[in-house]
């Protein structure tokens, strides 16, 4: 009984501690703060922690792979040079720009991550349009929404979609069976909405003289770059459609523009380790372990038994549950713990295959879609906060629900709907 207590609460103090950051505490040290204390508790012991952690190796390579290349990527000018084609193609228009910007917001997430496009697409976007003398904040928040948005198009399109395929398994087809629709109607309705709802701001026109031509720092490094992105967007598709983990190609790809970078002259370690995100290592394994603490309590098995109790035998209600759910407890403790307690719950709950799997994507859905409602949703959305404060320009919270309330409450249901009548 006393474990169960101990559990629980170190449980709630470090989703607290996620959400709060007292003092300065990060992400991360909260995370593990809350594993070592689960393991004093004896929560946890260290076969648990072995097995684990041992189990999310294709989650790790993924990220360390993907982190590498976009890295790589951005240090090769691929970005910047999509910026400002982009800018040509837009002709002096800002409303044509805001759609550019939407449209490589969309290619970047779908084959690079939703955090390659809030976190590397932001900066360069911000520079273009200061110097174009638009408005800065439609373009900025088109950054961090179709992050978000376009993040459930193929599996590699958010880290979050594959903690979830690693936990449960999928071939391509039925993930694009069941996300195809909703990702296509989530972005044309963020896409649509925007343009509406800034259309005032971007009547504006921009001097074609101001956009100034982007040369990369290495002509053969950028193009060797755009033909191993190319490969590796390939290579991810083939490799979701056969089983094979995508944790292989991130890593592949990224071996392959290390390699590149070191023969032209391109490389620079110390800039590249500061690129990587080493505390998302740290937050993720620590998570994992919290989560197993609260797992082994029986308390995820019956958060899972009550969502089916509320799901009941419609593939709709089931869908709308599962996703209305996650995305609310995304915004309340971050996407990336809601979506381990859920695949602990999903995992413990006794339902019908169609009635699970409806879940499971619904599941991927809301934690995929949910932080578009909040700044503090997803570690790519606070991160996308931090970029902008560094430049001068304070977003307030208020400011970005009242976007969030706007666009995806009604994104959730029509996507649930999609979900729930996949065809």
């Amino acid at each position: 009984m006393f474990t169960a207590i101990a559990t629980l609460a170190i449980f709630v103090a470090t989703l607290m501690l996620i959400m709060l950051r007292p003092y300065g505490i990060t992400e991360s040290a909260a995370a593990i703060i809350g594993a070592v204390l689960m393991l004093l508790f004896r929560s946890i012991d260290f076969n648990d922690m072995i097995l684990v952690t041992s189990r999310q190796w294709n989650v790790y390579g993924f990220f360390l792979g993907l982190m590498t290349i976009s890295a790589l990527a951005d240090r090769a000018g691929v970005f910047e040079w999509l910026a400002y084609r982009a800018g040509r193609w837009a002709g002096g228009s800002a409303m044509r720009l805001y759609l550019a910007v939407f449209a490589i917001g969309t290619l970047i997430t779908t084959f690079q991550s939703n955090d390659a496009t809030a976190l590397i697409l932001t900066p360069i976007v911000f520079a273009l349009v200061t110097r174009l003398n638009l408005a800065v904040l439609p373009f900025m928040f088109a950054c961090t929404f179709i992050a978000d948005t376009a993040s459930f198009m193929l599996p590699v399109s958010n880290p979050i979609n594959i903690l979830i395929l690693d936990a449960f398994g999928s071939d391509l087809a039925t993930f694009l069976r069941y996300m195809l629709l909703p990702s296509v109607f989530c972005v044309l309705a963020n896409t649509a909405a925007f343009a509406w709802l800034f259309r005032h701001d971007l009547r504006q026109r921009y001097n074609m003289g101001e956009l100034q031509p982007v040369r990369p720092p290495n002509e053969r490094f950028f193009r060797f770059t755009l033909m191993v992105l190319g490969l590796v967007g390939i290579a991810y598709i083939v490799a979701s459609a056969l089983h094979i983990p995508l944790s292989l190609v991130a890593l592949s790809g990224a071996g392959l523009l290390l390699s590149g970078a070191a023969y032209y002259h391109c490389l620079e370690w110390p800039t590249l380790r500061r690129e990587i995100s080493w505390s998302l290592f740290v937050f993720i394994t620590g998570m994992f372990l919290v989560v197993r603490g609260v797992e082994k309590i029986g308390l995820t098995a019956m958060f899972g038994n009550g969502m089916l109790a509320l799901a009941g035998t419609s593939p709709l209600q089931a869908a709308l549950v599962a996703a209305g759910g996650t995305a609310l407890g995304a915004n309340l403790i971050n996407n990336v713990p809601m979506t381990l307690v859920m695949i602990s719950a999903l995992r413990g709950m006794q339902a019908a295959p169609l009635i699970r799997e409806t879940m499971v994507y619904a599941t991927m859905f809301g934690a995929d879609l949910g932080p578009n409602l909040t700044t503090v949703g997803s570690l790519a959305t606070i991160l996308w906060i931090v970029i902008l404060r560094r430049k001068g320009l304070e977003i307030s919270p208020r400011s970005y629900v009242r976007l969030g309330v706007l666009v995806v409450p009604l994104m959730i249901a029509v996507g649930s709907f999609f979900i729930a009548m996949r065809p």
